[in-house]
């Protein structure tokens, strides 16, 4: 464990500034948490997570404190990729990605690419089992079902985007869950003592994957907590937001 006594915690001032239409305090039940997002630089394939949260996040720390982590760069750190030049879309995948409903939070698993690596990870069966419950249950105003049927494995992936964005490293692969989400979360206390979670947040959704054993708060508060995704889904890179309960 790390000893922090020595390094500053107070936040900045330009570190006070929620990303753009997020708040910085969030009421759970009866208590506020403050939630600061803590920008980073570009998170690379292979770098190590342990290094860019004691870079950035540990500075800040103060007693009682913990922070959300983004899984995308948690599985970027693992090497949790497939290259777009490694999935060749096939009938089906051209097919089906086209009857994908997009949410404002993205195409999801609305692009060949993505929908070829969906087939690579749970067979074509189950992608048509899901697609075909997914069209039933849409009838009765029930969306979300390809995804469940598929699993999360397939609900997280990321990357492949087809359309402009600011980070074009996203075009060029697809980045899947980290392995083993609590035992990173605890390693990341046991080397640092930050308590932490990783969570799969977007502007519609959030899932918690894993937290450390110290971090003694019920999963379902702590998903609400940062239930209006602090992080933001664009270009904001802040996948770290340090949480605090507020005095």
């Amino acid at each position: 464990m790390t000893d922090n006594s020595d390094i500053n915690t107070e936040i900045t001032e330009s570190q006070l500034r929620p990303n753009e239409n997020k708040q910085i305090v969030r009421k759970v039940g009866d208590t506020e948490y403050e939630r600061y997002a803590i920008k980073t630089r570009f998170v690379n394939i292979g770098d190590d997570y342990i290094e860019v949260i004691k870079e950035y996040a540990l500075p800040h720390i103060k007693e009682g404190d913990f922070i959300s982590i983004s899984e995308k760069i948690i599985a970027l750190c693992q090497k949790r990729i497939v290259y777009r030049k490694d999935i060749h879309p096939g009938f089906w995948a051209k097919l089906l990605c086209k009857f994908v409903h997009v949410t404002p939070a993205g195409p999801g698993a609305g692009t060949p690419h993505k929908m070829q690596l969906i087939i690579m990870l749970c067979g074509l069966p189950r992608v048509l089992l899901a697609t075909f419950c997914s069209a039933v249950t849409k009838l009765f105003g029930i969306k979300g079902v390809f995804y469940k049927v598929c699993g999360h494995e397939v609900d997280g992936i990321d990357g492949l985007i087809d359309y402009d964005i600011s980070y074009k490293e996203y075009v060029n692969y697809g980045i899947l869950n980290p392995e083993n989400p609590s035992g990173v979360c605890n390693e990341i206390y046991e080397k640092l003592g930050i308590k932490c979670m990783i969570v799969d947040a977007c502007d519609i959704s959030v899932k918690l994957l894993g937290k450390c054993d110290a971090l003694d708060i019920a999963v379902p508060v702590l998903e609400d907590i940062v239930r209006d995704n602090p992080a933001g889904q664009d270009d904001q890179c802040t996948p770290i937001i340090l949480i605090r309960k507020k005095n």
